[in-house]
């Protein structure tokens, strides 16, 4: 290496060295110090005592841990699948050649970006049981006895699904900016063959935007199995009989509320294998149903 050379190396190395170093310290460090933790009994104001695999032995005999996994699923399982419909049928609407069109996709779009402490404040006096505008609505309709969204345990998971359409706002762009590139010759040649709305949408829309489809149910799964904000705030904890005890509040509180730093730092790498499972399950039964431009 020559002279100049070495000096150019220097220099981008001095250039990039602030964003080495953050790397380092808040990325890599922490993540290292996890999973030395995870073998660990750490209760954050003592030295940790090495305990080997007994942390992740202990999962198994933990109900409240299964039911935390249970009851993450269970969210899941209602609030993704209804998220990612009601987000494609909002941006194929959006997408109508209609007057004011980008009013529309802005008033969709603003409620994407109410903080998520504040937006479950809000939906903590929607959802309220007596006083709750989704309540005062429904006997408006006649139904006198509506549930009780926060208090019922039969009820909060769905509540929480509900609540999450409220933030549907980035993944109806990411959807309407995959339709904007559906080809244009496709459609019409289909409906020169007589296909029916139902038809295009089936056979030419959504092979199309699969891509599309596929990288919001990584995102969402992701996103679903970290949920923590609306549990911990509209209920303070598990809320009735552990309903909403997610994944990740549970974590939460053995790392803040029990000190059980080494426990939570476990389940955090159960959770990262986790969701590294699912989403090569998801990759895997993607290959026949995902079609690129390319192929």
């Amino acid at each position: 290496m020559t002279t100049g050379e070495r000096q150019r190396t220097c220099f981008g190395l001095a250039f990039v060295s602030p964003w080495l170093l953050g790397v380092a310290v808040f990325t890599i460090y922490p993540v290292a110090a996890s999973l030395y933790y995870s073998f660990c009994d750490y209760d954050v104001l003592s030295r940790p005592v090495w305990i080997g695999l007994l942390n992740y032995s202990d999962m198994a005999s933990d109900r409240v841990f299964w039911q935390s996994v249970a009851n993450t699923l269970i969210f899941n399982l209602i609030a993704l699948p209804l998220g990612l419909v009601f987000a494609l049928a909002l941006a194929l609407l959006l997408n109508q050649p209609v007057r004011a069109r980008g009013g529309f996709r802005a008033i969709y779009y603003l409620p994407s970006l109410v903080p998520a402490v504040a937006g479950a404040m809000i939906w903590l006096w929607i959802l309220n049981g007596r006083l709750g505008l989704l309540n005062s609505a429904l006997g408006l309709v006649g139904i006198h006895h509506p549930p009780q969204w926060l208090a019922d345990p039969a009820w909060t998971k769905p509540s929480l699904a509900l609540m999450s359409l409220w933030g549907c706002g980035n993944t109806v762009v990411i959807y309407l900016a995959a339709l904007q590139g559906v080809p244009r010759s496709l459609l019409e040649a289909a409906m020169i063959d007589g296909a029916s709305a139902w038809d295009r949408l089936l056979n030419v829309t959504l092979p199309a935007i699969s891509p599309v489809i596929y990288f919001n149910l990584i995102i969402g799964i992701v996103g679903g199995l970290q949920v923590f904000v609306p549990a911990f705030v509209m209920w303070g904890g598990g809320g009735p009989n552990r309903s909403v005890l997610f994944y990740a509040l549970y974590l939460y509180q053995n790392a803040f509320e029990y000190r059980q730093m080494g426990y939570a730092c476990a389940m955090a790498w159960m959770l990262c294998l986790l969701i590294l499972a699912l989403t090569w399950a998801a990759s895997l039964s993607s290959r026949r149903l995902v079609h690129y431009q390319g192929d």
